[in-house]
């Protein structure tokens, strides 16, 4: 985690902040700090519960929101999320990258830390349509499935490019990549 923390410090997260699968917070606060408002979302009022627990700074806003049927309603200076894109099918990345543009505001970009191709040796996963689907065993002995699309960094800068966006994506350490893309001028 430090190693992520440092690179999250270098990262050029600041403004107006949405913060997209917020989970329980762990970013959020580390994030509320240093911009000048943050709104924090995510599908699980569970985990909006822990974040609100985790931060309970009055200044951060946070809404639950199912990011794939979202339409921004607001535009945002910066754009960030921490281990989302992984989730994102291949079939719902048009849409989901189509939504983060129209949160973006003029000039504004979008930042991301997230699991490198590595970690797909790590899983316990199987191969399904737009990714692979990874189990996990929780420590009260449930078991969970969940979508992972793991990408290289030049994958992944390829894959925005075809979506209109210039991305720069580099490794963090041999498990983890980070990003910071913005759209493309038109011209």
């Amino acid at each position: 985690m430090p190693v992520l923390q440092t690179a999250l410090e270098r990262l050029p997260v600041s403004g107006d902040v949405l913060e997209l699968a917020c989970g329980s917070g762990q970013w959020t606060q580390l994030l509320a700090s240093r911009v000048r408002s943050l709104t924090a979302v995510d599908a699980a009022p569970e985990m909006l519960a822990l974040a609100r627990q985790r931060v309970p700074d009055r200044a951060v806003r946070f809404r639950q929101i199912d990011l794939f049927d979202w339409q921004p309603d607001r535009r945002y200076d910066t754009v960030f999320f921490a281990f989302w894109l992984t989730h994102v099918p291949m079939d719902r990345m048009p849409g989901f990258w189509s939504a983060v543009r129209a949160a973006l505001r003029p000039g504004g970009r979008v930042v991301f830390l997230d699991d490198g191709s590595v970690k797909a040796q790590l899983e316990d996963a199987t191969s399904a349509a737009g990714g692979a689907v990874v189990r996990r065993c929780l420590r009260d002995g449930s078991e969970h499935h969940a979508i992972k699309v793991f990408h290289t960094p030049d994958s992944l800068t390829a894959l925005l490019a075809g979506f209109g966006w210039d991305a720069s994506v580099g490794t963090i350490d041999q498990y983890h990549l980070s990003g910071v893309a913005a759209p493309s001028e038109v011209g």
